[in-house]
């Protein structure tokens, strides 16, 4: 591994995990809109991984070393989430079918406070890396 491999590789997840952020605080922004750019409801979104290194069909976060795996993650796409709507009885809403159901986003507040806490940890986590690193680096200057 190189001298900075492993800032290399924290800097990844720093990128990644802050991606995943600005996704959660989209999602929660649009919790309760009911026209999205499609002209339908706002779909959560979220981000889909892999391991940097690895090819079209690798797995999603394979263990080990082997086949250049171990070198950081990627984003490989944001995608919209297929779980079903929800729906709502307000015949007053401007969005309101004829039955008077209103067709909300599929964003659970709750699951996505959950996932920003998950992400925070993981951004704090990679940015410890590289300070543990920086200071390794630092003291082997010191030798």
């Amino acid at each position: 591994m190189k001298m900075f491999g492993a800032i290399d590789i924290s800097a990844t997840g720093l990128t990644a995990e802050r991606l995943r952020m600005d996704l959660i605080a989209s999602n929660i922004a649009n919790a309760n809109s009911t026209r999205g750019p499609g002209g339908g409801p706002y779909r959560r979104r979220v981000a889909v991984f892999a391991a940097r290194g690895s090819g079209a069909g690798a797995r999603f976060f394979p263990l080990g070393v082997r086949q250049g795996l171990g070198q950081g993650v990627k984003v490989i796409g944001i995608r919209s989430d297929s779980s079903p709507l929800r729906m709502k009885y307000d015949p007053g809403h401007p969005d309101a079918n004829e039955d008077g159901y209103v067709v909300l986003p599929n964003v659970d507040i709750m699951r996505e406070m959950v996932d920003m806490i998950t992400a925070s940890r993981a951004y704090e986590a990679n940015a410890t890396a590289i300070e543990a690193a920086k200071q390794m680096a630092l003291r082997a200057l010191e030798i």
